[in-house]
């Protein structure tokens, strides 16, 4: 008997705050790649950002009070079980962790303009798909970026995506 493969999810971020736009771009991604669950993986520091506004405790129950109903979101934190910041050491964790399953990392098109300068980015591209969400005004940016003329187009996905343009940045000024 073939083992069927199991579809995850990967939303990377501080989620400080979680927002309404984590939360529907997990649920269109769920939707068309037909994920069994997403894993919003909260990271202590954005590497690429000042400090967070909230301690890793209070934007990780947050991020689990704002989905509880979701049953398909979980929320973890594993920079000290891979003793890495790394997104490409958490995909490796996680591809070996879910062995037969096939992995979907989640990032909003401002992220893709800046891929190229993660750590070992082609290699995160080896080992899963890349599902890039658009965000205004950063399309134009995102298809003209270096990873994603060098990316597979096989292993990227750029979803045209117009129901929410908020970001934590804007709400920690509210």
């Amino acid at each position: 008997m073939i083992k069927k493969i199991k579809k995850i999810g990967i939303l990377g971020g501080t989620f400080d705050p979680c927002h309404l736009g984590h939360l529907k771009i997990s649920k269109e991604a769920k939707r068309i790649f037909n994920l069994k669950k997403i894993i919003w993986a909260v990271t202590k520091k954005n590497p690429f950002k000042k400090k967070s506004n909230q301690t890793l405790e209070s934007r990780i129950r947050n991020s689990e009070k704002f989905t509880k109903k979701y049953k398909f979101i979980e929320i973890s934190y594993f920079e000290k079980i891979i003793k890495s910041d790394k997104t490409f050491d958490l995909v490796k964790y996680l591809k070996k962790k879910h062995l037969n399953s096939e992995l979907y990392l989640i990032m909003g098109a401002d992220n893709l303009i800046w891929f190229h300068k993660w750590d070992n980015w082609k290699n995160i591209t080896k080992k899963c798909n890349i599902v890039v969400f658009n965000r205004y005004p950063y399309k134009s940016k995102a298809l003209k970026s270096l990873a994603f003329k060098q990316i597979d187009k096989q292993k990227l996905k750029f979803i045209n995506f117009k129901k929410v343009n908020i970001s934590s940045s804007q709400l920690r000024k509210i």
